[in-house]
C-alpha cells in the first residue's frame, strides 16, 4: 500500500489553480485526480457542463494538456474522432478522454455514447456525476435520485436514478468502473488501469456539489465517503460487461447519515429514509450476486 501511495503522489499535476469551480466542487477534484493519473500525453474533450466552465473560459484554460470544448450531446463521438486522428498520425500513446456531466451522459449524450461503445472507440469517457444539471441552475436529470430536491422537483424527484452502469455493462466494453472523490487512491488506480486498456473505457465518478446538494463546502469529501460506506454508491469494476469486482468493501453504515447531511433531502420523513435503506440493501445484494467468487475469478484470470 505504501508503494502504491508513493507511486500516485509522484504523478505530475495537470490541473491548474485559478479555475472557475465553486468552493468545494467535487467535479474539480475529480478532474484534477483523473488528469494527474493520465499524465501529459493526454487530449481532453469537454462538453458543455460544469467541467466546461471549470476547464476553460476563453482565452484561458485550467488544464495543462490540450483540450477541445465540444457540444453537449457529442462528447463521446468527438473523443472517438480525436482518437482516430491520433491513430492516423501514428501517435498511439496519446490518451483521449471526455469529461461530461450526468446530464450530458445519462440524458443528452446517451445516443452518441452508446454508438461509440458499440464501435468500441479507443477513448476514456469520464462521467462527472453531481446528480443534476448544476451548471444551468440545479434542474433534475435522470441521474437525480428519488426524493432529491432540485429547482424542477421542489417537493422531491418522483422517479429513481437511472441504473447507468447496467446500461454501460450491456455494451460489453473492455473496462468500466465507479469511483468517488472520497477515495482518491481507488479513483486514480482505476484511471491507471483504464489507461492500459484499448477500446472504450467508462468511469462513473460521484462528484458532490455543495451548492446543489445544499450542504457546506467543507463537506464534499465526507459526503463522497458516506455515499460509499452506506453502500448507496458502491465502488466496483466491470470487465467486458460480465466480470464484476468490488474494489472497496463498504462499512454498511445507515443511509440516514448520508441523507441527513444534505439539505436537498431535508423534507424526507423517517419512513422515506427507511424505504431508501431497503432499496440500497436490495441493490447491494443484486451487485454482490454479479461479483464472481475469488476462486472463480482466479481461474478466469489464469
Amino acid at each position: 500500500m505504501a508503494a502504491k501511495q508513493t507511486e500516485l503522489t509522484a504523478l505530475t499535476e495537470k490541473f491548474r489553480q485559478g479555475h472557475y469551480a465553486c468552493p468545494g466542487c467535487g467535479v474539480a477534484i475529480a478532474m484534477r485526480l483523473v488528469l494527474k493519473a493520465l499524465g501529459e500525453k493526454t487530449i481532453v474533450a469537454v462538453v458543455t457542463s460544469c467541467s466546461g466552465v471549470i476547464s476553460m473560459a476563453y482565452p484561458f484554460t485550467a488544464l495543462g494538456v490540450p483540450n477541445f470544448h465540444t457540444a453537449f450531446e457529442i462528447g463521446a463521438p468527438t473523443a472517438g474522432g480525436i482518437a482516430h486522428a491520433m491513430e492516423i498520425r501514428g501517435k498511439k500513446d496519446i490518451n483521449v478522454v471526455t469529461f461530461a456531466g450526468d446530464g450530458g451522459t445519462f440524458d443528452i449524450g446517451l445516443q452518441g455514447l452508446s454508438a461509440s461503445c458499440d464501435r468500441n472507440e479507443n477513448f476514456i469517457y469520464v462521467c462527472l456525476d453531481n446528480e443534476a444539471y448544476m451548471n444551468t441552475g440545479i434542474q433534475s436529470s435522470s441521474a437525480t435520485p428519488a426524493d432529491a430536491w432540485t429547482m424542477t422537483t421542489p417537493t422531491g424527484r418522483q422517479r429513481s436514478k437511472k441504473k447507468f452502469m447496467e446500461i454501460i455493462a450491456a455494451h460489453r466494453i473492455p473496462y468500466a468502473a465507479t469511483a468517488s472523490v472520497g477515495f482518491p487512491e481507488d479513483l486514480m488506480t482505476k484511471v491507471l488501469r483504464a489507461k492500459e486498456v484499448r477500446g472504450t473505457r467508462f468511469l462513473h465518478i460521484l462528484t458532490p456539489c455543495p451548492t446543489g446538494w445544499r450542504m457546506s463546502e467543507g463537506d464534499t469529501a465526507r459526503a463522497a465517503m458516506l455515499s460509499v460506506e452506506t453502500r448507496l454508491f458502491p465502488l466496483y469494476e466491470i470487465r467486458d460487461g460480465v466480470d464484476y469486482t468490488v474494489t472497496q468493501e463498504p462499512q454498511g453504515l445507515p443511509v440516514s447519515r448520508y441523507l441527513k447531511m444534505q439539505g436537498r433531502y431535508r423534507h424526507m420523513t423517517d419512513q422515506d429514509i427507511s424505504r431508501v435503506q431497503e432499496e440500497v440493501d436490495e441493490e447491494w445484494l443484486r451487485l454482490m450476486s454479479r461479483v464472481a467468487p475469488p476462486c472463480r475469478r482466479e481461474r478466469q484470470q489464469s
